[in-house]
């Protein structure tokens, strides 16, 4: 695993041993930032320095990724220690520490952010409905700017994670967060599906 572009170009990445953290692949995340530079909500300024969030971010190689691209700065949130000190290896090598935060807490209950973020990776443990909940105490403590964009993985068979109101989905169970907002891309890479969304 290495970081795909930019400034870090082929830096190899480190990633814990096991199968708790699910790193997504180079070739996936490949396809992600070419559809992020490339698209038409997208381009070289959604990344040029952009405040990115890294939400169960296991390795880091997404907002690692980014920052290698133009991003600013980054912020990650982690709870499993394996993977908490992969990371912190990661951004050594890269020498971002003055760039990164890391924080080892559960991003469904953040602490209140410092600076909102344009740029948010949900790529959470599939099928427990975090997305949503991840995104709804996220806004609560003011870690997301107007207009952000969150890109989001989940397994290719889950319904999608966000409700757009411009296309209802079926209705949730009562004891179900929801949160909103307008999908503007989806692509499924094996068992892995991305969406991306504005909010």
């Amino acid at each position: 695993m290495r970081i795909i572009a930019g400034i870090r170009k082929g830096r190899q990445l480190t990633a814990p041993a096991g199968t708790t953290t699910r790193p997504t692949t180079d070739r996936v995340r490949q396809a992600l930032f070419d559809m992020l530079v490339h698209a038409p909500w997208g381009g070289a300024g959604l990344l040029s320095e952009a405040c990115v969030l890294d939400a169960f971010a296991g390795t880091g190689a997404l907002a690692l990724e980014a920052l290698s691209r133009g991003a600013a700065s980054a912020c990650f949130f982690e709870t499993d220690r394996p993977a908490l000190a992969a990371l912190r290896k990661n951004i050594a090598d890269c020498n971002w520490q003055e760039r990164c935060t890391v924080l080892a807490k559960d991003v469904t209950s953040p602490t209140k952010a410092r600076k909102p973020c344009s740029l948010l990776f949900i790529d959470p443990p599939y099928r427990q409905g975090l997305p949503a909940r991840a995104l709804a105490a996220l806004s609560k403590g003011g870690w997301i700017a107007p207009g952000a964009i969150a890109v989001i993985e989940t397994a290719d068979n889950e319904p999608l994670p966000l409700t757009d109101p411009a296309h209802p989905a079926p209705q949730s169970e009562p004891e179900q967060v929801t949160f909103n907002g307008t999908l503007l891309a989806e692509r499924k890479h094996g068992a892995a599906r991305l969406s991306v969304w504005q909010l």
